[in-house]
């Protein structure tokens, strides 16, 4: 059996970020479940690295991404798609470059239904692929006219933070890389950077102010230390916490004056979104 392999460069060409979050927001509002979604599971190896398996099924096909953490790249992985009904495998994926897509999309569709709509200024905090891939994915559904980066080595500017009306956070950093305080209370900021209960990117300030919303309450509960930090200090309550497809099924009303915080884990469901999509546009 000969299973084709789909490269980054393919990816690309495939799939760009607009079109990626469109799906999933198509799905969600088809009634996918993310709550449904398996847990993500890990294996520690005893080079000191880790291997993460998450699997999902979703349009029309079964899909299991591997990826490996503290090798040489750090983040190295690919993705197995089977055929929803045959069972059969119909392709590999390389990983990183699909889930540095379904990231950003999925970020991309947060803003779409967070962000005001004259958002113009956009802060990324990182440099790395998933911070660039955050700056195409954003300027592919708002028009953004200034985009400032700041390394994670790098204290962003209290006036940058400020001015910004979304900020991406991509970065691996454990503890809080500003004043939650400085947001501006229309602005949208969206934390990937981890999905580690003990790590975090944003801090209580942020989160007291901020309207959060999360891929799911469960992957959320187990994994955001964005969101377990604030909760057990109190300046988060988990009944505040609202879901990425309550808002697109119009099943929420956010509260005008604040902040949005989003803060996604990645979840298996959109690996397998996306992957469908890259398969079935061979």
């Amino acid at each position: 059996m000969s299973v084709p392999f789909i490269s980054a460069a393919e990816v690309s060409r495939r799939c760009g970020a607009a079109a990626a979050a469109a799906l999933l927001e198509s799905v969600l509002k088809e009634g996918l479940d993310p709550e449904a979604d398996p847990p993500r599971s890990g294996l520690a190896l005893g080079s000191g690295g880790v291997l993460l398996v998450m699997p999902s099924a979703a349009s029309g096909h079964v899909v299991v991404k591997l990826v490996t953490v503290g090798g040489e790249p750090r983040v190295q992985g690919v993705c197995v798609v089977f055929d929803g009904t045959t069972l059969a495998p119909t392709a590999v994926i390389d990983g990183i470059a699909l889930t540095n897509l379904r990231t950003s999309a999925v970020s991309a569709l947060a803003v779409c239904h967070l962000a005001t709509g004259d958002a113009r200024r956009l802060l990324v905090l990182g440099r790395g692929p998933q911070a660039r891939a955050h700056v195409e994915a954003i300027r592919a559904v708002r028009t953004i006219e200034r985009v400032d980066m700041v390394g994670r080595e790098e204290a962003p500017a209290d006036e940058i933070v400020a001015a910004a009306d979304v900020i991406c956070c991509c970065t691996t950093a454990r503890e809080p890389l500003f004043d939650g305080a400085l947001v501006a209370d229309h602005a949208v900021v969206v934390a990937i950077g981890s999905h580690e209960p003990e790590a975090r990117e944003t801090d209580d300030a942020l989160a007291r102010r901020a309207t959060v919303v999360v891929e799911s309450r469960a992957s959320a509960l187990r994994e955001a230390g964005d969101v377990i930090a604030p909760i057990a200090t109190g300046a988060l309550a988990e009944s505040d916490l609202v879901t990425l497809a309550e808002l697109i099924r119009g099943e929420v009303v956010l509260a005008p004056g604040r902040p949005r915080l989003f803060k996604s884990t990645g979840m298996a469901w959109e690996d397998a979104v996306v992957a469908s999509a890259l398969v079935d546009r061979s």
